[in-house]
């Protein structure tokens, strides 16, 4: 090697050591920004990813949380309606049904029906008996065709049996919707060929009412 070679650019003047210096740190200088460029994207697209899966993550949870809402809105809604329609036919509507104008329709047709019942006449029996049975229901009505069928009409023709019944007092004993027990007093004459004067009887009798389509029948006749 010659000693020009050998020459460092410390020997060589025209050698500019600040540009040496600059040629030597440049490109390291150069990397770092690099990377710290390549790091920030890096760290940009990864927040974006977080933020996008959050997004994501919360939209269906929100309707969710949105759709459960409305659904208890619509069931508190429903058990509302629910608990008004049950309070006005279990408190109205049983008041309605309970009250002094349906005890004084109940009282009604117990007392028709007991006049009817213990009043009939030899000349027209078939007629006073079907008009008691219009106001009688279930075994009752059961009983008393077949007791009259039997015994009452063959003794009213043959005796010439005639009865007449009125109500002297009359009061509700029990009330409900669908039922009733009312107490009579009754008074009721009775003549016949054997005894044309007549004679008097006084009676109180428990009388069972059965509602049924509407009307008041009776389904009870018990003396007491």
């Amino acid at each position: 090697m010659t000693d020009e070679n050998k020459k460092t650019t410390a020997d060589d003047p025209t050698v500019d050591e600040s540009n040496a210096a600059v040629e030597l740190t440049e490109p390291a200088d150069v990397d770092e920004a690099e990377k710290d460029d390549v790091a920030a994207e890096k760290d940009d697209i990864a927040a974006e990813k977080v933020t996008k899966k959050a997004r994501v993550d919360r939209s269906p949870a929100r309707g969710f949380r949105r759709y459960v809402s409305a659904i208890l809105v619509a069931v508190a809604l429903l058990a509302s309606a629910g608990v008004a329609g049950w309070l006005y036919f279990h408190d109205y509507r049983m008041d309605q049904q309970t009250n002094a104008a349906a005890a004084n329709v109940a009282l009604d047709a117990a007392k028709n029906g007991t006049v009817a019942l213990l009043s009939y006449s030899p000349d027209s029996l078939d007629k006073d008996f079907a008009n008691a049975k219009s106001n009688l229901t279930g075994d009752f009505l059961s009983y008393y065709t077949d007791f009259t069928e039997k015994i009452v009409t063959p003794a009213a023709k043959e005796k010439q049996v005639k009865t007449a019944a009125s109500v002297v007092r009359a009061a509700v004993a029990e009330m409900h919707p669908d039922s009733a027990v009312v107490l009579l007093f009754v008074n009721q004459v009775t003549t016949s060929k054997e005894n044309p004067d007549g004679s008097f009887a006084a009676s109180s009798v428990k009388v069972g009412l059965k509602k049924i389509d509407g009307r008041w029948l009776i389904s009870a006749f018990d003396p007491v």
